[in-house]
Order: structure tokens, then C-alpha cells, then sequence
């Protein structure tokens, strides 16, 4: 008896010792499971500088890193990388404008507007000509404008180092709606940050970066939790998708980028140009005109058209957009932008850009109905690239060996954008920046269009903005002999500075 209740003992404390081991060793794996899936310390690089800009010395400090944003739980579950300038001097934050700059895509990184057009640093490249390969030509940027504002260049999620976190889904972040808001959280961590809350705050976008502006609007100053904005820049903006989709059976598309493409043909000379004295502001002029008044009307009735009228509108639409008749014909008065790209100059054998009109790119064949890719693409994209990279390691001392996503790594957008568009339609944010105008009596927007921009054309923004409630007198329309980055022709660089730097300082 005494035996079996000793073993009884011996076999509980056996069975004790093994439950106690198991519990023990079960936190060591989830402490080591929560090790793992915990992320490092937020990655930031600080450091100064000073740049001659507008005729005046400015001092700055730059902080480059990551900001985590968090669930709530309070656990990590996204970073977005940013640069952000401080300059020095500057004790009263509402005397100290700050502008948050970013570009689009969706999933473009911010090297284009920091490299090309805002930051201290500027990369130089010829005027509508191939980049090459390094080394490029980086220099001081003269025409920053940190001598009114300072500047933060986001990186929205999936662009540049900006990444989710754990068991994050980057559904969370990619679309219309889903980037705003990640972007609103970050500038409402950064204003909390940096003690900002009362500066003058503007919005810097382009592309895309205007249609998350006008997200933006609505997630910022939609509800009680508002974060009002002095200002929008909307540089090559794309508000309303519907006027620049040369898509089968959106006929309005077609009227929103034909003026571009007549300034495309005046540019490359395959216009009759005498016919308007060499006068480029007449020729748009009278090309918007027909778009609406003649063309759109054509377009709408389709086989119901006369035939003398028909034929009357493709020689007209002939004469400004530099195609045959017979082309035009042929296509139903309808030239998608891609095969415009192609046919325009195809006695050439080379294709124009779709970003920028002005470049062109040779073509392997003189048969092909598409061009192999855009000249104003892959002209750019090697020397941003590069000198964003240098810039960080060299100048900023930033130490991070993960793979710098320029453009491209977001995919499967979600453009489902409730009452700014959505499944079936086309995005519209142009309400939202209305709406925001009529309930911010201080916001003001500045709208820079690149006459030979064929991505986002201006005609389709003037008439977006046209709209009924936008306050005209707060707003303001600016326009570049260029294309989408207007910032790679110098004088239209020159021009959009100080467009922008009186903007923000309200003259």
C-alpha cells in the first residue's frame, strides 16, 4: 500500500514537473513567436543643410525615416518612409507654412517632385531627351521653395521604403479611400510630432497625387475630427477619370484630350500653323472650342450624323490633331491616345510621348499599331532613380539596403471610391474639393497644367473645374509649354516655383 501510494506521489510530481516544463516552454516560444513578428525600432536619419534659394541662404535640418502606424491596439502595422525639412529660424509654427508633397501612380514613390522640383537638391536633365546613364547632373535647387514652407515627401504605402507590417494586408492601404485615410493618419502624427497643429498647412500632389488630394480633403476635413487646409497644388491633375480614358464607348474622353493632342501636332509641326498666324493660344483656343461645340455633339448623334456633317467634323478634327481624314474616318472620329501616340508621326518611324508629348522614342517596325512604350517614360526614369538613392546615401547618411520601389509595386488598386466613383464608373474626386472649398472658406487651390501632357490633360481638368460650386475667385488655373512633369523643361520649372511660392505665401 505504501508502495502504490509512493508512486502515485512520485507519478503527480513527474506529471507536475512536465506541465510546468510544457507552460514554460510554451512562453518561451510565444515570447520568441512575439520577438519575431514584433517589428525593429522605426529607422531615422537626421542630419543638416543649408541651400541658396530665391536669392536667400536657408539653414534646414532633414529627418528621413519611418512612421509607424498602429491599429487599435496600439500595434505597428504599417511605415511610411518620409524626408521631412525643417528650417532654421523659425520659432512661431503659425508664422512657418508646411506643405505634405507627394506623387501618384497609384504606387509612385515622391523621388520625382523631391529630385525634380521642391527639394534642395535637383537633378538636371536634357529638355525632352533620353537620360542615359549615370553619372547625371545633381545640383543645388535654386528654385526650392523651403524659403516660404517647410516640406514632407511621403511615401504612401508600397512606394519607396514604405511597407505594411506583420500580418497586415495591403488591401488595407491600396485604393482610393484605403491610401487617404493611411496618409491622413500620418499627417496627423506628424503635426502631433512636430507641434504643428496651428501652421498653415498645404496639400502638393501630382498625377494620382491629385486625386489622393481630393480624398485627402474629404478624409481630413469630412466629420468633427477636422485638419482644414490653406492650400491644394494640383500638378497635372487627373480629378474626374472619365475626361482622359480613351476608352471603348466613353466619348467624353475623347473630347477631354483632344486639345492635347492638337498641341502635340502644333508642336511637331504637323499643323498648318499659318493658318492661325503661328498664334499657339488662338490655335487652343478655337481646338477647346470645336472639342465642345463641334466635335462632342458629332460624337453624341453617331450614325445619325449627315454625312456632310461627318465629313465636314473629321476634316476639321483633321486639321488640328495632324491626321489624315481617311484615319480618322477609319477609326469612327475616335483615335484612342495610344494609337495617336503611334501614328503621328509615323512617317518618322518614331512614336511620341504619352507623359509628355515633346519626346519621342524610334520605333522597331513602322507597322505596329501600339508603341512599344512611352519615350517620356523610360527617357526620365534611370537618372530619378539614381540621384534619389545617392542623395540619400551620400547626403542623408540613410542606411537602408531593402529595395527602393520607384514605381510599380502597387498592384490591384481598389478604385471603389463611394460617392467619388467606383465598380463600373469612373473615379471622381472633384466634389470632394469642391465640397471642401464651400466649407473651408480659406482654402484655395492652384491647378498647373502641362499643355503637352497627355496622362492628365488639361482640358479635361479646365472642365472638371468649371463645374458648378467651385469658387473661382480661390482658384486658380497655371499652364506650362511642357508635359506631366513640366519641372524637366527649365523655363516652365522656373515658372511653376514661383507660381507655387507666391501661391503659399498668398500674393
Amino acid at each position: 500500500m505504501f508502495r502504490k501510494l509512493l508512486a502515485a506521489i512520485l507519478l503527480i510530481f513527474l506529471y507536475a514537473g512536465c506541465a510546468a516544463a510544457q507552460e514554460e516552454e510554451k512562453k518561451q516560444e510565444e515570447k520568441a513567436e512575439n520577438a519575431k513578428e514584433a517589428p525593429p525600432e522605426p529607422r531615422v536619419f537626421e542630419n543638416k543643410g543649408r541651400v541658396s534659394v530665391n536669392g536667400k541662404t536657408v539653414s534646414y535640418r532633414v529627418i528621413a525615416g519611418e512612421t509607424y502606424l498602429k491599429d487599435d491596439k496600439g500595434e505597428p502595422v504599417a511605415s511610411i518612409f518620409s524626408t521631412t525639412y525643417l528650417a532654421d529660424g523659425y520659432s512661431d509654427p503659425r508664422q512657418r507654412p508646411v506643405a505634405f508633397i507627394f506623387n501618384g501612380g497609384p504606387g509612385s514613390a515622391s523621388l520625382w517632385l523631391h529630385m525634380g522640383m521642391f527639394g534642395p537638391k535637383r537633378v538636371v536633365l536634357p529638355d525632352h531627351g533620353d537620360d542615359g546613364a549615370a553619372p547625371f547632373n545633381v545640383t543645388a535647387n535654386t528654385q526650392s521653395i523651403l524659403d516660404v514652407a517647410d516640406m514632407v515627401f511621403i511615401d504612401p504605402v508600397g512606394t519607396g521604403w514604405s511597407k505594411t507590417l506583420g500580418e497586415t494586408k495591403t488591401d488595407d492601404y491600396w485604393g482610393v479611400k484605403q491610401d487617404a485615410a493611411s496618409v491622413r493618419e500620418f499627417i496627423r502624427r506628424w503635426l502631433i510630432e512636430h507641434k504643428r497643429w496651428n501652421s498653415p498647412k498645404y496639400l502638393i500632389g501630382e498625377s494620382y497625387g491629385t486625386t489622393r488630394s481630393g480624398a485627402l480633403l474629404d478624409a481630413l476635413e469630412g466629420g468633427w475630427n477636422d485638419i482644414a487646409m490653406n492650400g491644394v497644388v494640383l500638378i497635372s491633375s487627373v480629378l474626374n477619370f472619365s475626361l482622359d480614358a480613351t476608352d471603348n464607348g466613353n466619348d467624353v474622353g475623347y473630347i477631354g484630350i483632344m486639345p492635347s493632342y492638337a498641341a502635340a501636332a502644333w508642336y511637331h509641326e504637323k499643323v498648318d500653323r499659318a493658318k492661325w498666324d503661328g498664334d499657339f493660344d488662338r490655335f487652343l483656343k478655337e481646338a477647346r472650342a470645336f472639342a465642345t461645340d463641334e466635335y462632342m455633339p458629332a460624337l453624341l448623334k453617331g450614325q445619325l450624323l449627315a454625312p456632310e456633317a461627318h465629313d465636314a467634323v473629321v476634316d476639321k478634327l483633321a486639321g488640328f490633331i495632324g491626321l489624315t481624314p481617311s484615319y480618322i474616318d477609319r477609326s469612327n472620329m475616335r483615335v484612342p491616345l495610344f494609337r495617336f501616340m503611334r501614328e503621328l508621326l509615323r512617317d518618322k518611324g518614331v512614336t511620341i510621348g504619352r507623359f509628355d508629348a515633346r519626346f519621342t522614342g524610334v520605333e522597331p517596325d513602322g507597322v505596329s499599331e501600339f508603341p512599344e512604350d512611352d519615350p517620356s517614360g523610360y527617357g526620365i526614369d534611370g537618372a530619378y532613380t539614381a540621384a534619389m538613392l545617392d542623395y540619400y546615401t551620400r547626403d542623408l547618411g540613410v542606411d537602408i539596403t531593402d529595395r527602393y520601389v520607384t514605381l510599380g509595386g502597387v498592384t490591384e488598386w481598389n478604385w471603389d471610391a463611394d460617392e467619388g466613383g467606383g465598380d463600373n464608373s469612373y473615379v471622381n474626386v472633384a466634389p470632394w474639393i469642391e465640397r471642401a472649398m464651400r466649407q473651408n472658406k480659406d482654402l484655395r487651390v492652384l491647378s498647373a497644367n502641362g499643355y503637352y501632357d497627355m496622362a492628365t490633360p488639361f482640358f479635361g481638368t479646365e472642365m472638371t473645374l468649371a463645374q458648378p460650386g467651385f469658387d473661382r475667385s480661390r482658384l486658380k488655373i497655371a499652364y506650362y509649354p511642357a508635359g506631366h512633369m513640366m519641372y524637366l523643361h527649365q523655363p516652365s520649372f522656373e515658372k511653376l516655383a514661383a507660381d507655387v511660392r507666391a501661391f503659399i505665401s498668398g500674393e
